[in-house]
């Protein structure tokens, strides 16, 4: 008997085959589907169309447009320096003696050195004698003087006498003639006396009047002399105490610039004094802006997150590599434990425009040249644009024509544009 094997056939079940309507259920939702899907993708092919150049949106940096305030200013890293740091110099020649070491505390008027000038000392000597020999010559001369105009006023006063004694005989001859008593030859004798007299009177009393004018001139002269030697010895005296060379100013000494008992000639400098209670900050700034700089400017100068108001105190009339030296000061409160030589951020305010339109700084100023910009219109393309650009500072520009206040503006670099009208910004 043979053995049967049963299949599957069991198991199977008919299934009726679906209708119409379901059919058209499906076929309507498929469709509708892709209506939606071409109606959503009309307005990206759109663009697509119109767009040359497509960019992801997060590649780049937007900006707004926005009116305010704009400060112009350049900021730079500046090097902190002692604002007082004078270098003394030798006043003669001679042999030094240094009473201080380097890095030593002094106060203004402490004497820092010596200088022993044997020449200087042996000039300041001769110069006092040559002083009170002139003085004395001058006392001599101030008694000779008044002998001279005694002398001079006796001759005065005899030819005064003899005046009177000449009038007198006058008067005496005049009596006579009256009477004719007296000859014509002794009368007119008695009148040639009175004008004799009366003419050695008048050169007496000249002279004496004269020789007085010219003793007060000798005087005066001497005097003169006597007082430009005077101003000989102080000056003299003055250098021979500068030969004691002080201190300027309260602070350290710095680097000593000459030996222990070293022989110096005049003006050979000798050390520094470092004033270490005022400091400026020594800034260079790029010569783009030496045209803008102006002594009295504000400044700003950070030190460990605080801001230190201060002002532009000088700028060097010359551009040195590409740079202008500038020393800026601090106004008002100054910070503590500064050092030389320490850099600290400064921020030079060079302009301040109110009510401007402004945008915030980005590469799109070098690579489009600060004239185009990619203005973005709602609908994710961007749209190039010719700007105008004014002041700049360090964080904004000033828009002068081109923007309109709101509007977004593409501020990273456009070169990725390629110069294209309009660009895609994808999402």
């Amino acid at each position: 008997m043979g053995i049967r094997i049963e299949d599957t056939s069991a198991q199977d079940i008919r299934l009726a085959a679906p209708g119409n309507r379901r059919r058209l259920v499906i076929g309507s939702s498929v469709a509708l589907a892709l209506a939606v899907l071409v109606w959503l993708s009309v307005p990206v092919v759109g663009r697509w169309a119109n767009a040359t150049v497509t960019v992801p949106a997060e590649r780049l940096r937007i900006a707004s447009v926005e009116r305010g305030d704009l400060v112009r200013d350049v900021a730079v890293q500046g090097r902190v320096v002692a604002a007082v740091s004078p270098t003394l110099y030798a006043p003669a020649a001679g042999t030094i003696t240094l009473a201080v070491d380097a890095g030593a505390s002094v106060e203004a008027g402490q004497i820092l050195a010596r200088i022993d000038s044997p020449e200087l000392a042996n000039s300041l000597q001769q110069a006092r004698s040559a002083l009170a020999q002139q003085e004395v010559e001058l006392d001599r001369q101030r008694i000779e003087s008044r002998q001279l105009a005694l002398e001079k006023r006796k001759q005065a006063d005899l030819a005064e006498v003899a005046l009177i004694a000449a009038e007198r005989e006058k008067r005496r001859a005049d009596a006579a003639n009256d009477v004719k008593v007296i000859s014509v030859i002794d009368f007119e004798k008695a009148q040639d006396d009175l004008r004799n007299a009366e003419l050695a009177h008048a050169h007496a009393v000249a002279d004496a009047s004269l020789f007085d004018e010219r003793l007060a001139f000798e005087l005066k002269a001497s005097e003169l002399a006597l007082d430009r030697q005077r101003l000989l010895v102080a000056d003299l005296d003055r250098q021979v105490d500068e030969l004691a060379i002080r201190s300027p100013v309260n602070g350290i000494v710095g680097d000593l610039l000459v030996a222990q008992k070293a022989a110096v000639s005049r003006d050979t400098p000798v050390m520094a004094v470092v004033d270490l209670t005022v400091f400026e900050v020594d800034a260079q700034i790029p010569e783009s802006y030496a045209d803008d700089l102006a002594i009295g400017m504000p400044a700003e100068i950070t030190i460990g997150g605080r801001i230190y108001q201060a002002q532009l105190a000088a700028v060097s009339p010359e551009i040195v590599a590409n740079q202008v030296s500038t020393r800026v000061r601090f106004v008002g409160e100054s910070p503590a434990n500064i050092r030389q030589n320490q850099r600290l951020s400064t921020r030079i305010l060079l302009e301040e425009r109110s009510n401007v339109l402004t945008l915030q700084r980005g590469q799109f100023l070098d690579s489009g040249g600060g004239r185009i910009a990619y203005v973005l219109d709602g609908s994710g393309l961007a749209h190039r644009r010719s700007i105008e650009i004014g002041a700049r500072s360090l964080a904004a520009v000033e828009v002068l024509a081109g923007l309109q206040e709101g509007e977004q503006v593409v501020i990273s670099s456009v070169d990725q544009f390629r110069g294209a009208e309009t660009v895609f910004v994808s999402n």
